[in-house]
Formats: C-alpha cells, sequence, structure tokens
C-alpha cells in the first residue's frame, strides 16, 4: 500500500490540501502522531475491504513526538508499504499575515511572537523538505489554485516537478514585490492610460490587451521574454528551486503589465508548466479615485 504524507508548515495550507484529498477518493487522517503510523497501516491492511489510497497529516502540532516520524517511516517500508511526502511551503511574510488575519496562534509560538514560531518551525522540518516528493509553495496560491495543482498530480497522473511559477503583475509606483526572482520592466510598451476611453478598464480586458499586443515592440518582448523563460526553467530545476516568481511591471500595474502577465501565463500554461499569476496592484488606481 501506498501511503501519502502531507506536511510543511503551519497555515501552509495543509487542512485545505487534505479536505482536497478526501473529494478525490483518500482516506485521511489528519494530526496522526508518528509513532502510531506503523500500527494504523496494520489495522488498515487487516480490513476486509481494503482501502487503497491513504493520505496522513503529520505535523509540528503533536510536538515532541514529531520527531518519531522517520523511525516509523523506515518502519513502515520494512512492512512492505511505500510512501510518498508532499510539503506544502509558504513565505514567511504570507504565514505571518494569514495568522493574523484568522488571529490563531501558531502552534509553536504560543507565547511568543509568530516569527519565532516560524523559524522553529523551519528548523524542525528542514530534514523532511529535503525529502519530500514534491513540494507545493502556497505563498500566493488561493485554495483552487491547491485544489488545481493536486487534482494534476493525484488525478490525471502527471508529471509534477515542484517548480511552481509565480507570475505578478504590479506598478512600479507601488513597488516591487519583494520576493520576485525574476522582474521585467514594460513601461517601454504604449501606454493606454493616456486613451481615455481605454483608461478605466485593464489588461483583463480585450480593449486593452488587443491595444496593447497590436504594436510590434510588445510582441517581439513577449517572443523573447518566453524564449527566456522557456531557457531558465530547466536550470532553475537543475539547482532544486521549487518556486519562481517572475514580476512584470508597469507604471500603475493595471494596463501593460497585466497584459503582458496575462500572455506569458498562457504561453506556460500550455507548455505544460504548473503556472499560477496575480495581479496585485489592479485595482489601487480605481480605489485611489484615479
Amino acid at each position: 500500500m501506498n501511503f501519502v504524507i502531507v506536511t510543511g508548515m503551519s497555515g501552509a495550507g495543509k487542512s485545505s490540501a487534505i479536505n482536497c484529498f478526501e473529494d478525490m477518493g483518500y482516506y485521511c487522517v489528519d494530526n496522526l502522531p508518528p509513532t502510531l503510523i506503523k500500527s494504523f497501516a496494520e489495522l488498515i491492511v487487516s480490513q476486509q475491504n481494503k482501502l487503497s489510497k491513504v493520505v496522513l497529516g503529520i505535523d509540528t502540532r503533536g510536538g515532541s513526538l514529531f520527531a518519531d516520524l522517520f523511525t516509523s517511516l523506515n518502519e513502515l517500508q520494512k512492512s512492505g508499504h511505500t510512501y510518498e511526502i508532499v510539503f506544502f511551503d509558504c513565505s514567511d511574510a504570507e504565514l505571518i499575515k494569514r495568522f493574523k488575519e484568522t488571529r490563531r496562534l501558531h502552534p509553536l509560538a504560543r507565547s511568543e511572537r509568530i516569527e519565532e514560531g516560524i523559524e522553529r518551525e523551519r528548523r524542525i522540518l528542514r530534514e523532511i523538505k529535503e525529502k519530500a516528493n514534491h513540494i507545493i509553495d502556497t505563498s500566493y496560491m488561493l485554495p483552487k489554485d491547491t485544489r488545481g495543482v493536486l487534482y494534476k498530480i493525484y488525478c490525471e497522473d502527471k508529471a509534477f516537478d515542484s517548480l511552481m511559477i509565480t507570475i505578478v503583475s504590479f506598478g512600479f509606483k507601488y513597488g516591487i514585490p519583494i520576493d520576485a526572482d525574476l522582474v521585467f520592466d514594460v513601461r517601454f510598451a504604449p501606454n493606454p492610460y493616456y486613451i481615455p476611453e481605454m483608461r478605466p478598464h485593464t489588461g483583463n480586458e480585450s480593449i486593452v490587451s488587443d491595444y496593447v499586443m497590436q504594436f510590434e515592440v510588445s510582441q517581439t518582448f513577449l517572443i523573447k521574454l518566453q524564449d527566456m523563460i522557456t531557457f531558465l526553467i530547466p536550470n532553475f530545476k537543475k539547482e532544486g528551486k521549487n518556486q519562481l516568481v517572475i514580476a512584470i511591471g508597469c507604471t500603475g500595474g493595471k494596463h501593460r503589465s497585466v497584459t503582458l502577465a496575462n500572455a506569458l501565463y498562457d504561453y506556460l500554461q500550455n507548455e505544460g508548466h504548473t503556472v499560477i499569476k496575480q495581479h496585485r496592484d489592479i485595482e489601487k488606481d480605481s480605489k485611489r479615485g484615479k
């Protein structure tokens, strides 16, 4: 029997992932003490109606019990079972934001700052992250994105290389995304902002995207960008990188950057990569009354 071990950082989306696995027909047990894994496997095997798809949620909520994880997994293998590890990760800044929004305490920082709990948890989880079969970074992901990734791996049986590509459009006047790996400035392209009938619209609408992409400079840039990203992806994979953030910026993050971010997203999706997008500043001008 093959077990899927779901683990990772608190707040990174493990609970949502387990719910997704349940929807896909897996039998799921969350927060099982590692010392009980072998006994649980024996119990399942002894049943007449054997379960073929089992997910175990294991994390640091178990305190000192978590230290027994690798011993238990080795015993599981000796009993003839197999397992794979899905590790959910997230940036520190996003984890802090999530804990503050939900007003929940970090399990390892009951009487300390959230940052200290996150730092401690990263140290505890370092080894299991290194041994994970899949690392899914949810920093920019919504629950539906997580569901899509898991469905791709476990229902469509498609290869997953653990490189999550995030494309972020942004406005330079609001600052460059601090976690961007690659930043591209598209302020060279003709600006729809100066055309009154286009100003209130965004790059998600054809009136703007068609205007931006009608120019040779935009088309040439997109071709060269696609070529460079295609070259970089396998090299990032060789270095073991699991999250690539590509930031595309214009002045306000509403027209040109959105258009080209969408175009790059469509291209990478069609190439079979795991990719999500975020238009960080698309609504900011309208909120400021501009």
